[in-house]
C-alpha cells in the first residue's frame, strides 16, 4: 500500500489536472491541507514536496504555492483528436460526419486516426495526438473487454491535461466519460422482440473482446432470465476480432447441435446480414427457419426481400453531441457524466411470429 503522502499527492495531482485549482491563484495552503485530508502537516509537506519536484506545482516565497502553468495551460490549437477503430466501415463514417460538422460549427477542426482495433496501433494514434498538441480527444476504445497495455499512455494524456470523452464504450479500468447505446437495454429488447414472438429456443452471437458485447450478452441473459427461457452451453456464441470470420461455422454447428433453435441475435447488423445470405445459401428460409435480430439499424434494406429488424444507433447525433460535450470540457474544465441512448426498434420482415 501507497505511504499517506503519496497517495494524497495523486489526489492533488488529479485535482491539478482536472482544472479543480484556479490558474491564477495559489493552491490551498498547508493548513487547509491538512483540515482536508484529516493529517499532520509534515505528511501536507511531503505530498506538495513530491509535486514540486514533479514539476506540478512551484512555491513563491511570501505568496505560496501554484501550479505550474507552463506545463498545465497550453494554447489552444483549435484541433480535437479522434481516434476511431475503423475509419470507412459499418457505422464510422457516420459518426465522424457528425463530430466533424459539429466541431466545423463550433470553430474546431479535427484530426482523425484508426486503430484497426489493435493495442499497437492504439499507442501509436495515442503518441501521435500527443505530438499534434491537440486540445482534446474523441476516443473509441480498443478490445475494450480486455486488458489494454496502453493504460499508461492515458495517464501520460492525463498528465498533458487533454481531456477525452469515449464513444460507443469505455476501459472499466479508467474513469473516462463515454457516449453510446445502452447496449444491456438494447439486447434485453431484442431479446424480448423474438420472446414476445413466441420464440423459446435462442441463440445470441457476441463480440466478446468489446465491452458492447459483454454488455449485450447481460442483456440477452436478463431477458432470458426474466421470462423464464433455458439457456445451454450452445445458445451464445462468442467471438472476437481475429476469429469473425469463423462465426458461420459456428453457427451452423450450433443450430445442428440444437435444432430447435428458431431465433437468432446477432451482435450487430453486420453479423446479422452475413449469417442470413450463409443460411439462405445453405437452403433455410429467413424468417420461415429462423427469425433474425440485429442492431444498430445499419442497411437501408427496407425494399429488400428480406429487411432486417434492428435498433437504432444514433451514429452522427452521437458524433455531434460528444463533440459539444469534449469542447464543453475543454473551456470548463469539467467532465461531461455518461450518456447512454435508448434504443428504437426498426421492424423489418426478418422475425415470424410462432405458435407457443
Amino acid at each position: 500500500m501507497k505511504p499517506k503522502y503519496q497517495m494524497i499527492a495523486d489526489d492533488i495531482r488529479d485535482k491539478i489536472i482536472q482544472k479543480q485549482f484556479l490558474e491564477d491563484s495559489p493552491i490551498p495552503t498547508e493548513i487547509e491541507f491538512q483540515k482536508i485530508y484529516n493529517v499532520s502537516r509534515p505528511t501536507i509537506r511531503q505530498a506538495l514536496a513530491l509535486l514540486v519536484n514533479e514539476d506540478y506545482l512551484f512555491k513563491k516565497r511570501g505568496a505560496g504555492t501554484f501550479i505550474n502553468n507552463r506545463r498545465f495551460f497550453k494554447n489552444s490549437t483549435k484541433t480535437i483528436g479522434v481516434i476511431t477503430t475503423y475509419i470507412s466501415e459499418y457505422i464510422f463514417p457516420s459518426i465522424i460526419r457528425g463530430i466533424e460538422e459539429e466541431l466545423a460549427s463550433l470553430g474546431y477542426s479535427l484530426i482523425l486516426s484508426s486503430t484497426n482495433n489493435d493495442f499497437n496501433q492504439e499507442k501509436k494514434c495515442i503518441e501521435k495526438m500527443i505530438a499534434s498538441n491537440v486540445d482534446g480527444l474523441i476516443i473509441e476504445p480498443t478490445k475494450s473487454n480486455l486488458f489494454n497495455p496502453n493504460l499508461s499512455s492515458y495517464v501520460t494524456l492525463r498528465e498533458h491535461n487533454i481531456p477525452i470523452v469515449m464513444i460507443n464504450s469505455t476501459y472499466e479500468e479508467l474513469d473516462i466519460p463515454y457516449y453510446g447505446i445502452d447496449d444491456i437495454e438494447m439486447c434485453y429488447s431484442s431479446t424480448l422482440e423474438l420472446i414476445n414472438n413466441g420464440h423459446k429456443n435462442l441463440l445470441l452471437i457476441t463480440k466478446i473482446d468489446d465491452l458492447q458485447g459483454k454488455y449485450r450478452m447481460k442483456g440477452f441473459i436478463k431477458a432470458c432470465e426474466k421470462h423464464n427461457i433455458s439457456l445451454t452451453s450452445s445458445s451464445i456464441i462468442t467471438y472476437t476480432t481475429e476469429n469473425r470470420y469463423d462465426i458461420s461455422d459456428m453457427v451452423l454447428n450450433s443450430i445442428t447441435i440444437n435444432p430447435k433453435i428458431s431465433g437468432i441475435i446477432c451482435y450487430n447488423d453486420f453479423v446479422a446480414k452475413k449469417l442470413i445470405t450463409f443460411l439462405t445459401q445453405k437452403g433455410y428460409s429467413i424468417p420461415d427457419d429462423y427469425s433474425v435480430v440485429g442492431h444498430d439499424n445499419f442497411y437501408d434494406d427496407q425494399h429488400e426481400k428480406i429487411s432486417l429488424t434492428t435498433f437504432n444507433h444514433p451514429k452522427e447525433k452521437l458524433g455531434k453531441d460528444v463533440s459539444k460535450a469534449i469542447i464543453d470540457a475543454i473551456k470548463t474544465g469539467k467532465m461531461p457524466s455518461n450518456k447512454l441512448y435508448s434504443p428504437i426498434i426498426s421492424r423489418g420482415n426478418s422475425v415470424k411470429k410462432i405458435s407457443s
